[in-house]
């Protein structure tokens, strides 16, 4: 299986994200991730590593609006210059907000902090010097992939750092500033229908924006319902596409404790809307946080049951994207990602 990585990634490490009630932790999606991840690839005999192509700025700005990727492209320079305390000591700071726009108008503001405000849902999201080119590096992993999976009617795996699934068409959030997953989805679709499939345990919020009214991708997702967990706003099983989007996108919010045999019913539904809308390939938002145990997720979801979601999703016999998004319960990272991608290999 080819599998497409950048070792830019490493570059984006900022020194700290404030979770809920202020409290200021280490930034969880860090750069030991790829690391567990790449170490237990390394042990298969199947997989086959490259360097990402270069698809340039087009792709990403067919789905991001021109103006955020401007704001991500300048955000750190701008607030060096601006801020004397981040520019004598950088490495100890990260670029972020103190206050968030409501969206109840559609105004963006003139000034830096006004637009990060406009520009960033919450406060994982944080921006460092090489955010933006490790973003592109990531989305260009995505855009291989999506390329190989479709001259090479094959599965292809996108080692992704930062994820992406939180990025909506203007916003960045959840560790996500490019949406890699839709910029490949939504590259791939003006040569065939595409289903996005996304099983990570926070709801796809940043894919639901970007595709809802749209009805040449169907998106569908399986997470923790909303109602009690991240992102809290957006999720919920009656949001199913407006416009010509219609009925083309699906959310299965879930209860706190899923296990493998209830996620799985979940998914065989899923899989057969896949089925009767007839896509040409499939993405797959591939998060591993839905594993019992990990710090972000409350599922109970075992080694065995990723071997079984990827069985079940290899079964639709459609060339495959697989986009890393979340996980976090890092020493088991690798072996569950292994395991997911065996199915597919």
């Amino acid at each position: 299986m080819k599998i497409f990585y950048s070792d830019a990634h490493r570059k984006h490490y900022p020194p700290f994200e404030v979770f809920d009630g202020g409290k200021r932790v280490p930034y969880l999606e860090n750069p030991d991730r790829m690391d567990r991840i790449l170490s237990a690839l390394k042990k298969t005999d199947w997989a086959e590593f490259s360097e990402p192509t270069d698809f340039g700025l087009e792709p990403i700005l067919a789905v991001h609006e021109r103006g955020y990727i401007a704001f991500l492209a300048s955000a750190w320079t701008e607030w060096l210059v601006s801020d004397s305390d981040a520019a004598s000591s950088p490495e100890t700071h990260a670029f972020l907000p103190a206050t968030f726009a409501l969206r109840r108008t559609p105004r963006v503001p003139s000034t830096l902090l006004g637009k990060a405000g406009y520009y960033m849902m919450d406060l994982s999201a944080c921006i460092v010097e090489a955010t933006y080119t490790t973003a592109l590096a990531s989305a260009n992993c995505a855009l291989s992939a999506a390329d190989s999976a479709f001259c090479t009617q094959h599965s292809a795996f996108a080692l992704c750092r930062p994820p992406g699934h939180h990025a909506g068409k203007d916003y960045a959030a959840g560790y996500c500033f490019i949406n890699n997953a839709s910029v490949a989805a939504n590259w791939l679709s003006s040569k065939g229908k595409v289903a996005l499939l996304d099983i990570d345990y926070h709801a796809g919020n940043g894919t639901q924006d970007i595709f809802y009214e749209r009805n040449d991708v169907l998106t569908i997702s399986i997470h923790g319902d909303p109602d009690y967990e991240y992102p809290h706003y957006i999720g919920f099983a009656d949001e199913t596409g407006s416009g010509a989007g219609l009925g083309f996108h699906h959310n299965f919010p879930l209860p706190a404790g899923t296990d493998d045999a209830s996620y799985l019913s979940e998914l065989d539904e899923a899989l057969e809307l896949i089925t009767a809308y007839q896509p040409s390939c499939i993405v797959i938002s591939a998060g591993m946080d839905t594993f019992d145990g990990d710090p972000l997720g409350r599922f109970k979801v075992t080694r065995n049951g990723f071997a079984e979601i990827g069985k079940r999703i290899a079964a639709l016999n459609l060339p495959s994207v697989i986009v890393m998004e979340g996980g976090y319960a890092n020493e088991a990272l690798g072996e569950n990602v292994v395991t997911l991608l065996e199915q597919f290999k």
